[in-house]
């Protein structure tokens, strides 16, 4: 992100406050995409803002939202300032408490394996975790968060007020609260992840999920691997696992992934990915991609690709 200055953002709050700076950035796209069908134009621009500040005591505090994060409609859940977007924090030696639209203590801990495409080509790469992606309308998320040397612990809770499940293998219904737990380690070019999460439903039923990963560079390769199982007594168990790799060498760098989630017979989603990207310099790249899923909920089989240039600010 460029940081923007302007005479407005660098104030004196109050008295025993440092001062705070606000900077803007953004990022954009414009190219194509196969939908399976036929071709069609795709583009985007968002810009972001991200304020930041210390108290004379040492605690760092901030936020950031983008400018889709704001909505005026009345009644609308899906804006900032509700927590619904965006997110806010304050940190010190404590660790960090963000709260907001932000990922589970699991998620955060292990991530997702790499994705291809100008757009994501829909996100098949990323896994499903059951109190921030399977998650919606839960909003805001409070997520805590401790570093010490190579280990960091990650706690997390949804609010319990007006949230949803609505993604495969389960039926939608609503979620009364969510729960995780995670811890990471990273070594040079090796980190592993493990998490634990927990949504419990007011159907009177509640979905475990335990999810590990890990990652290890050799030389220009990194390797990308998770794999997670959810206990569900709403619906059939999930078993999910993903790999990755991404190759990069001077700007070009190329990434394939396989992935799968697996509920049982008739309910499973399988894809594979492969695209590459080449630096412009900038903040611009060439980025493009190629995805074959077989999704047996809906019973459809596709290939879906897109090309183009991707621009942050």
């Amino acid at each position: 992100m460029k940081k923007v200055l302007f005479a407005t953002t660098a104030l004196v709050l109050t008295a025993g406050v440092a001062a705070a700076e606000v900077t803007v950035g953004g990022d954009g796209r414009m190219g194509v995409i196969y939908d399976g069908a036929d071709w069609n134009f795709t583009s985007r621009i968002r810009i972001k803002f991200t304020a930041s500040g210390e108290t004379d005591g040492g605690l760092q505090f901030g936020g950031s939202a983008r400018v889709d994060h704001y909505d005026t409609t009345v009644g609308s859940t899906a804006s900032a300032a509700n927590g619904a977007a965006g997110s806010v924090y304050i940190s010190g030696a404590f660790g960090k408490i963000t709260m907001g639209d932000v990922d589970s203590a699991a998620e955060s801990a292990v991530g997702d394996v790499s994705g291809v495409g100008l757009t994501g080509l829909g996100d098949y790469n990323e896994t499903l975790y059951v109190t921030s992606s399977m998650e919606s309308g839960g909003d805001p998320h409070v997520l805590y968060a401790y570093t010490m040397g190579d280990l960091s612990f990650y706690a997390s809770m949804s609010d319990g007020t007006g949230n949803t499940f609505d993604l495969s293998p389960w039926s939608s219904g609503a979620a009364d609260q969510g729960y995780s737990i995670g811890v990471a380690y990273g070594m040079g070019d090796y980190s592993f992840g493990l998490g634990y999460e927990r949504l419990d439903t007011t159907a009177s039923g509640n979905v475990d999920h335990i999810i590990a990963g890990g990652s290890a560079t050799f030389g220009g390769v990194t390797l990308k691997a998770n794999y997670g199982v959810a206990d569900a007594s709403i619906g059939p168990d999930l078993d999910q696992y993903g790999v990755s790799a991404d190759y990069t060498t001077g700007a070009l760098s190329v990434t394939g992934y396989y992935t799968m989630k697996d509920a049982g017979t008739g309910n499973q989603i399988e894809a594979y990915g492969l695209g590459a990207s080449y630096d412009l310099g900038g903040g611009a790249s060439l980025k493009g991609g190629v995805v074959n899923f077989d999704s047996d909920p809906a019973g459809t089989s596709d290939t879906i690709g897109d090309f183009g240039v991707s621009f942050t600010f």
